[in-house]
């Protein structure tokens, strides 16, 4: 994965514009790499995902609370 940065402020000729357009282009049909650190998630995992943002308090809550127990019911496995 390459990280490309740009100077703000600085006008782009039509000849940069074109090889930026081109090398995102590019990178769009590039497949994705997973690695130890961002491993491609299973069924299982994905079941178990939960957002982090509620809508309010309570909800966030109750959460939580379930998520203490899942825990606490897993140590005592």
């Amino acid at each position: 994965m390459a990280i490309v940065r740009y100077k703000a402020g600085k006008e782009l000729t039509p000849e940069k514009q074109a090889a930026m357009k081109a090398e995102i282009e590019a990178a769009a049909k590039r497949p994705y790499v997973y690695d130890p650190d961002s491993p491609l998630l299973t069924e299982e995992q994905l079941k178990e995902f939960r957002p982090v943002n509620f809508d309010n308090m309570e909800e966030r809550a109750e959460a939580m609370k379930a998520a203490i127990e899942k825990e606490q019911i897993a140590a005592n496995r």
